[in-house]
């Protein structure tokens, strides 16, 4: 995985954060950069917007402590790991089956997040 898609669409809705907040982020045209080196297992994760970036450094198959304070208040243990061809994270905290998936097909990145068993939002970026 690597380089940059944009063109962010949002066909759900962002549970757990507030109105106002859905609503920008729904507006916004992010753009994602994912890097990740075979070797070590290290991978980043980028996401920019105008309004907020977010990023993630971790290795592959271990867990680390995520700090989602800037998005929804929540810290919690995740571990991303691959499944087939699709990135699988798994977020340990307050609420059960958290996470999200990557994976691309084409030259679309899809993202399906998810919590306590229900999907939240389905994304795709061209």
């Amino acid at each position: 995985l690597g380089g940059r898609i944009d063109n962010y669409r949002t066909e759900s809705f962002l549970a757990d954060i507030n109105f106002a907040l859905r609503k920008i982020v729904c507006l916004l045209k992010p753009t994602k950069e994912i890097t990740h080196d075979p070797a070590s297992g290290a991978m980043k994760i980028k996401t920019i917007t105008t309004f907020k970036n977010f990023f993630m450094d971790f290795v592959i198959g271990q867990e680390f402590t995520e700090d989602l304070g800037p998005v929804d208040g929540r810290t919690c243990q995740t571990t991303v790991s691959w499944e087939g061809d699709k990135l699988l994270c798994v977020q340990r905290g307050e609420k059960q089956g958290r996470g999200w998936t990557h994976w691309l097909d084409g030259d679309k990145l899809h993202l399906v997040r998810t919590s306590q068993g229900d999907v939240l939002t389905i994304s795709k970026r061209e």
